[in-house]
């Protein structure tokens, strides 16, 4: 590991009223800070232009907001380290920030800037007493221009793209702008662990700007630090996605001392909750090149009856008249190298989550799909955050359903593996644009389980085969769940399921080669010497040339092309062409409307 930490400090002597300025680590990126009337205002630039103009900072308490305040000291420090996640999209991440923390004596307010972008947080020291109640927070976020936005108010909402000043009160996070044709921001929250959800609404009288809306009041004893406030910058949306590791350096490091029981896999979902549909999963996951099945809702009762006990099967007959005999199928699949996961609604984990989660240890099942949980409070999100790390002591994995969003604490704990928190193939949009604007938005956050349907009808209206194919390089979850409301008899040995058994899940690399937001991306993954590439399309054929120029000099690989093809005489029409590639390749990529591409490049 490698890592530098220069600090310089100023003590608590009285320092200029003057600007501030911190740049990032490449001098792209300046921040400036300054008090005007005793209220702390920042901006951003790029490389000269203003990206945020001068927007003010500030939190209001149970005290009323907090106002003449005074610059009485200044800490500056730089820091670089490259560290390895337990998975990723890469098997490394660099941090690298320039810090300024400014004493106001009443507030302190940390700034850093990275080549990826800005972030700051506020800390209320102990000084001003034991205890503190926040009723809102101040976060301005002032544009020089009605610039381009993607905005949505779900977390599995439609997003629409609007002018910043027709942004809705409640925007959910992160929020992509557009500023120019070579300059996008995307807005978020990271590290939120104990503390109210943030949003953004429209600053009254002020346009185009927004502030940050919290879900409510948040108690605490101090000092309390909030989650972070982030501006992701950079030329493209590919790019802003290839820095998405900024919401992870925001968190803290892997709490977890050993994760060798934390795998990240392929997950079929047992639609039959019955032994026989279970044994045939596994089978099929064997076959495959699956981790997981699942048991989703119904194995233990109707999720929404408040009776309903998660420590027994007890199936719900409007879904299954079983048989199903849980511990013969974990058996069965244990034998066979595949994890069981069991899904446990909202209001049975509220009533018995420190019951269950021995339980499921004891029984050998391997994670758990929370779902429908509440977020947005604080009451809310420090609940299932210590849901998450109680599941660690049991050394169960966690995926989390419906409206959470990430902000990173998948780097503290790991074993949280993927969310929801996306418009994903349940929802039967009949264009692929929805997908296209949450990978290039959604996807700054952190993994989303999408829920990828596969042989169901819907993926016909959805987008094509070659597309859902192209989907799981792109659509980055640890825990990928494929073959959504299909059984195993669904598939006919299509030829290309072959891509299903080679594709993982987590990444050593990651590139996106041509983005546009809402119309076409085209990305490149490695993992270990092979290399998966996705072009996902909408809206008119595409074609482009991608070289090959990361592959390793001097080696020899086998590109396997699958793209959508009506020709073809299979009910999926994937094309299936194999062809040697080397560094010096292009490769010619062609979309139908609506459709994808996916290959898999490996060494001869």
């Amino acid at each position: 590991m490698h890592k530098i930490l220069l600090v310089m400090m100023m003590g608590a002597l009285t320092v200029s009223s003057g600007a501030l300025e911190l740049k990032s680590p490449d001098g792209r990126l300046l921040l400036t800070f300054e008090l005007k009337g005793g209220a702390p205002v920042y901006s951003v630039a790029r490389d000269g232009r203003r990206v945020i103009v001068e927007s003010r900072l500030g939190l209001e308490t149970g005290s009323g907001a907090l106002e003449g305040l005074a610059v009485v000291g200044e800490q500056r420090s730089s820091h670089d380290e490259v560290w390895k996640p337990v998975y990723g999209e890469r098997n490394r991440y660099r941090d690298h920030y320039n810090q300024l923390v400014v004493d106001l004596k009443k507030l302190q307010l940390t700034f850093r800037a990275y080549d990826e972008g800005v972030a700051f947080c506020y800390t209320l020291p102990k000084e001003t007493g034991d205890a503190v109640t926040i009723t809102r927070e101040n976060t301005e976020f002032r544009f020089p221009a009605d610039h381009t936005a993607w905005a949505t108010y779900a977390a599995q909402g439609r997003y629409e793209k609007v002018p910043i000043s027709r942004i809705k009160p409640g925007c959910e996070r992160p929020l992509t702008i557009q500023v120019a044709d070579d300059l996008y921001l995307a807005i978020g929250e990271a590290k939120l662990v104990d503390y109210a959800r943030m949003k953004l609404s429209p600053l009254r009288d002020a346009s185009p700007a927004l502030v940050s809306e919290l879900a409510g009041p948040v108690t605490s004893s101090l000092p309390l630090t909030t989650p972070w406030r982030f501006i992701m910058v950079a030329e493209s949306p590919g790019r802003l996605l290839e820095n998405n590791f900024l919401v992870l350096n925001l968190n803290d490091p892997c709490a977890i001392a050993d994760t060798s029981w934390i795998r990240p896999g392929k997950v079929i979902r047992e639609v039959t909750l019955t032994t026989t549909g279970a044994k045939a999963c596994v089978d099929f996951a064997v076959k495959r090149g699956l981790q997981y099945i699942e048991f989703d809702a119904g194995w233990y009762g109707h999720e929404y009856d408040d009776k309903a006990d998660a420590r027994a099967v007890n199936l719900d007959p409007k879904r299954s008249k079983g048989p199903l005999d849980l511990h013969e199928v974990i058996r069965y699949a244990d034998e066979r190298g595949i994890g069981v996961i069991l899904y446990v609604n909202r209001r049975a984990l509220e009533r018995q989550l420190d019951e269950i989660l021995p339980l499921y240890q004891k029984w050998g099942i391997k994670g758990v799909k929370y779902g429908f949980v509440n977020v947005g409070s604080q009451q809310w999100t420090s609940w299932l955050h210590a849901a998450v790390r109680k599941a660690a002591a049991h050394r169960l994995m966690v995926d989390i359903h419906d409206e959470y969003r990430p902000t990173g604490y998948s780097r503290t704990y790991p074993n949280l593996m993927t969310q929801e928190g996306i418009r994903g193939d349940e929802e039967k949009d009949r264009t692929n644009e929805q997908s296209l604007i949450a990978l290039f938005s959604r996807f700054l956050a952190g993994a989303a389980d999408n829920t990828i349907c596969y042989f169901d009808p819907r993926v016909d209206q959805l987008a094509t085969h070659a597309y859902q194919l192209a989907k799981v390089v792109n659509f980055y979850s640890p825990w990928q769940f494929l073959f959504w409301y299909d059984r195993p008899s669904s598939a006919k040995d299509e030829p290309e399921l072959e891509f299903f058994n080679h594709v993982p899940t987590v990444w050593d690399d990651t590139k996106v080669l041509q983005g546009k937001v809402g119309e076409y991306a085209v990305m490149a993954r490695r993992h270990g010497a092979e290399w998966y590439i996705g072009f996902m399309n909408d809206g008119e054929a595409r074609s482009f040339d991608v070289p090959l120029s990361f592959l390793d000099a001097g080696r020899k690989y086998t590109a396997t092309i699958y793209s959508d093809d009506p020709t073809v005489p299979t009910r999926t029409h994937v094309k299936i062409e194999r062809q040697t590639v080397e560094q010096g390749t292009t490769l010619p990529l062609k979309t139908i409307v609506n459709g994808g591409v996916a290959v898999r490049i490996a060494p001869q």
